[in-house]
């Protein structure tokens, strides 16, 4: 099999917010290595405050970091100008975020082909071009909607339209589906996968929910500015932290190695069994532990687990006979 290039790769990135309060400046990324694929999926999960949409504008030159470096399709972004920038994000990388971020005075149609007019393609084209889109995410009826007339599944389907425009080789996405209802949800996450398989498209994707990278060869664990674990498959331990002792201090914290931290499945509740002089035995407490899997494949299910109404072949979103939304089930 051919050896993919890299489409995004970043070395030893710090990013520090300066602040003036008794706490002093806080550290939001600390030292982190990543490198991706093209046309490979990559999540990165992680609770909310441990940095991921610092992460996330650090390697979309959407912010610079404070130390370190990021390459996108193999040109280094630290040292370039701002013009410099700009044309490399066009010709490589498309944004998608939580809440769309459509332009509140142009409509649907106009919001899509804004990429392109910003490139210098003329109106009628880049129109042209933004309708074919619309029409295919199912929307080519709502071309004359405003951003506020439309819903939010609707607007992030825009959105998802405006970031394909230009025939981007990789997709930044921050919490894509945060504000959208299940059903929706699902509906984008189908798209993602679409565009992953078939177009080959490099994502990565920034999340709390596990649920959303479901399709991702491999999953990236970020907490307190740092890659403590990984899961799926061809990852590399040197996205991880470098330090490879297990060091215990005066106050009793450990720090593990990434290779056993990600052999217990990263950072959590442990309890520990067994005690001995030199030995520690620990098992994360039940309640917390949790079955990771990557590149599973998903399908409606086919009885309601409310009232046990049998869908048989029917792709219907909602039970008809109790109004549940149907769930999806990992096979």
């Amino acid at each position: 099999m051919e050896e993919r290039s890299t489409i995004l790769e970043a070395k030893n990135m710090y990013h520090i917010y300066e602040s003036m309060s008794l706490e002093g400046n806080v550290v939001a990324l600390r030292g982190l290595n990543v490198k991706i694929k093209e046309g490979e999926a990559v999540a990165v999960i992680g609770p909310s405050g441990s940095g991921k949409s610092t992460l996330l504008k650090c390697l979309g030159g959407l912010m610079k970091p404070s130390s370190g470096s990021v390459s996108l399709g193999g040109k280094e972004m630290i040292r370039m100008t701002g013009t410099e920038l700009v044309k490399l994000r066009q010709e490589t990388v498309s944004f998608i975020f939580q809440d769309s971020n459509l332009l509140p005075d142009l409509n649907a149609l106009d919001n899509v082909a804004q990429p392109l007019r910003h490139q210098g393609v003329m109106p009628g084209p880049a129109r042209a071009k933004a309708m074919e889109l619309l029409e295919r995410l199912a929307m080519g009826d709502r071309w004359m909607g405003m951003p506020e007339q439309l819903s939010g599944g609707e607007q992030q389907r825009v959105a998802i339209a405006r970031a394909l425009i230009t025939n981007p080789k990789l997709i930044l996405a921050d919490e894509p589906t945060g504000a959208l209802d299940p059903i929706t949800s699902r509906e984008v996450l189908e798209l993602f996968e679409r565009l992953h398989e078939e177009e080959d498209v490099a994502f990565l994707l920034v999340t709390h929910n596990r649920d959303v990278a479901y399709f991702c060869e491999r999953s990236l664990e970020l907490r307190e500015g740092r890659f403590v674990a990984q899961h799926g498959t061809d990852f590399d331990l040197s996205d991880l932290s470098v330090t490879r002792e297990l060091i215990i201090d005066d106050t009793g914290t450990i720090t593990l190695p990434p290779d056993l931290l990600l052999k217990l499945g990263g950072p959590g509740r442990f309890d520990v069994p067994n005690v001995e002089r030199d030995s520690l035995n620990l098992e994360r407490v039940e309640n917390e532990k949790i079955e990771v899997e990557a590149k599973t494949k998903r399908e409606l299910a086919h009885t309601c687990p409310a009232c046990n109404y049998d869908y048989e072949n029917s792709i219907e979103q909602t039970c008809p006979e109790c109004g549940s939304t149907r769930p999806i089930v990992h096979t």
